[in-house]
């Protein structure tokens, strides 16, 4: 059952009426391949050979952070717990924090000798502390990369070293990038910081955007000579962030030239807008079996829409909802979805759900209910 809402109940606040700029095409960078995100909606803005398997090189430790984070979160791992530092992290070799065994390190230093300076050492350490090594740790990152909806992802080891079998996508890294700031606000700071010094010995973050642009809030950097230069960059400019994936550039330099025009394409010609907030009575379903017969619904999350900027106000809402839900239902129960698009196509689908529980109807108030409504 399809119903266009009506206008007076399209969002909280609407742009003036205005013609939707005219968006060009994305910029040429040097990259193999890129995907830029805003994951307040989790829309992809722009893409080239996004979903194409490829190395990702340290790119992987993104996963080995957010497990991390799940384990911090989880009280499993503390912060200024000390790690146990193995022969195995002491010998990772490629990039370090140098670790050595018996030299105290905390979880919170391993994290930032991972992010901040991608140290391999580091990768290992904190796998060892949460899996007790790291085979069963890269299980753990495959079976969390599948929960995340990343299909193209297959993770070998736990730091990005070249394998064949190891290989992601430029959509699934933003994946995994919106699944970090989503649910662990509370360590990004980590991903911005300049330098990281341990064993009296300071390295700068890898991330050339950290240094030049102060906006940009992380992520993390890799290079290998099979993936080239890799960097998922995100950054906050007025109070809203964006994501640019940028995979097998030629150059450090020219990785960060990359996902810098991707992000200014970004906010240049796209604005985001809350459309309706959790909870936000959007319309009604009519069930005359049911008790109440009319079902107030709306999204069980808040809905965001990322548009071409001047397009907000020309967006139609549509509710599709059930026609015969199964009566009793609770409240939060999914009754139908709510379809936002500007006349050509679908931007934005969300679940709609019931606001309060509803009862089935006894065949009295049901009678009723249909009598009340001939009337």
């Amino acid at each position: 059952m399809k119903r266009l809402i009506p206008g007076a109940m399209l969002f909280v606040a609407l742009n003036a009426l205005a013609d939707p700029l005219p968006v060009p095409g994305a910029p040429m960078v040097d990259a193999r391949n890129y995907a830029l995100f805003d994951p307040a909606s989790g829309q992809l803005l722009a893409a080239h050979d996004a979903d194409k398997r490829v190395p990702p090189a340290s790119l992987t430790k993104l996963m080995t952070a957010y497990l991390a984070f799940q384990a911090l979160s989880s009280g499993s791992l503390k912060l200024d717990q000390n790690l146990n530092v193995s022969v195995a992290a002491w010998k990772a070799g490629g990039s370090t924090m140098f670790l050595q065994p018996g030299l105290p390190v905390t979880v919170e230093e391993a994290l930032q000798g991972m992010v901040v300076v991608s140290g391999n050492d580091a990768a290992i350490a904190i796998a060892e502390a949460i899996a007790g090594n790291a085979t069963s740790f890269v299980q753990m990152m495959n079976a969390t990369a599948q929960k995340l909806g990343m299909t193209e992802t297959h993770f070998v080891d736990v730091n990005g070293l070249p394998s064949p079998d190891h290989l992601t996508s430029a959509r699934d890294i933003g994946l995994l990038t919106e699944a970090i700031i989503g649910s662990y606000p509370q360590y990004l700071h980590y991903f911005g910081e300049k330098t990281f010094t341990y064993n009296r010995i300071t390295q700068k973050n890898w991330n050339p955007l950290v240094f030049s642009d102060a906006t940009v809030t992380g992520m993390k950097t890799g290079h290998t000579d099979e993936a080239g230069f890799c960097l998922d960059a995100t950054a906050v400019r007025d109070g809203h962030r964006l994501i640019a994936v940028v995979l097998g550039s030629s150059t450090r330099e020219a990785s960060a030239k990359a996902a810098e025009a991707l992000l200014d394409y970004g906010y240049r010609f796209f604005e985001t807008h809350k459309a309706y907030s959790a909870g936000q009575e959007i319309g009604r379903m009519k069930d005359f079996a049911a008790n109440p017969a009319q079902i107030p619904v709306g999204p069980a999350k808040d809905v965001w829409v990322t548009v071409p900027r001047g397009g907000y106000a020309g967006l139609k809402p549509v509710m599709d909802l059930q026609k015969n839900a199964p009566l009793p239902l609770q409240k939060g129960q999914i009754v139908g979805k709510l379809t936002l698009g500007d006349g050509n196509r679908e931007i934005v689908q969300a679940p709609l759900v019931a606001l309060t529980p509803v009862e089935k109807a006894g065949w009295l108030t049901h009678w009723w209910n249909a009598l009340k409504a001939m009337l």
